[in-house]
């Protein structure tokens, strides 16, 4: 792991430049959602308080049927899943510049595929199982709401979708939340444990629908995330571990829900 080298000064003019982008961005993709999930949560809070119904047994479904028609739920899905990415492409876009790939600059790239994987994979059991505490211990104290990882109907496409999801999911957040993020804050002079700090409670942010105590775990992933990013400028593995995550969530309450009498 290597420390990074300092980025140069700029004017003020292109630190304006680059924090109006910055803002743009996050308006366009995880910011947005971060700000629909803030009044959802004051929106849940409400309804514990007015119609006596405890954030534990108010419920959240993920990846949601869009049509009674197989094919064309398929279609939405797809669509979901396409223009999702759209904010990614933005960001990478952005970060690129001329004789510079961003996916070199951010190390979203192939040239390291097995340290990638393992380290992704321990990454992704670092956070899973303790996940999995935060989770119960919060519906426990009614800081979370019981989640549903999969609504879809059982066709032959939902299990291919679901990974879908869980990928589109991972280069969304990791790509924006901590790769694009950190390179912008880091050239507007941040400090590092700032930048840390403001990625993490992004993370932390869209996450609050599913209840503070959630969003509370999310945001110490979010540290931790930050923190390998900063130590070795890659983002794949981070990539790898948050769609493992998601697939073992997604994939695990779809085939196993009514097994588990899960709700």
């Amino acid at each position: 792991m290597t420390e990074t080298a300092q980025e140069p000064l700029i004017d003020t003019r292109t630190r304006r430049r680059l924090s109006v982008e910055v803002w743009i961005v996050l308006g366009l993709s995880l910011g947005q959602s971060g700000v629909y999930a803030v009044v959802r949560l004051i929106e849940r809070l409400a309804e514990q308080a007015t119609r006596d119904v405890p954030l534990s047994q108010q419920r959240t479904t993920m990846n949601t049927s869009r049509s009674d028609f197989e094919y064309i739920d398929l279609v939405y899905q797809l669509l979901r899943l396409g223009f999702a990415i759209v904010p990614v492409a933005l960001a990478l876009y952005l970060l690129s510049a001329p004789g510079r790939s961003a996916l070199r600059r951010i190390g979203l790239d192939a040239t390291q595929p097995w340290r990638d994987l393992s380290i992704g994979a321990g990454l992704a059991l670092v956070v899973g199982v303790p996940g999995i505490g935060v989770y119960l211990i919060g519906h426990a104290l009614n800081m979370n709401v019981q989640i549903a990882a999969s609504g879809l109907d059982q066709y032959w496409w939902t299990v291919p979708v679901l990974i879908l999801s869980a990928l589109k999911n991972a280069l969304l957040e990791e790509v924006v939340a901590v790769g694009y993020l950190m390179e912008r804050l880091r050239q507007l002079g941040w400090q590092v444990p700032a930048a840390i700090a403001a990625s993490a409670l992004l993370r932390g942010s869209y996450h609050l629908y599913q209840g503070y105590g959630m969003a509370l775990g999310n945001v110490a992933m979010g540290v931790l995330f930050g923190w390998w990013y900063h130590r070795t400028r890659r983002v794949m593995p981070l990539v790898v571990a948050h769609t493992l995550l998601d697939v073992v969530s997604f994939v695990g309450y779809e085939l196993f829900a009514d097994v588990l009498d899960l709700p």
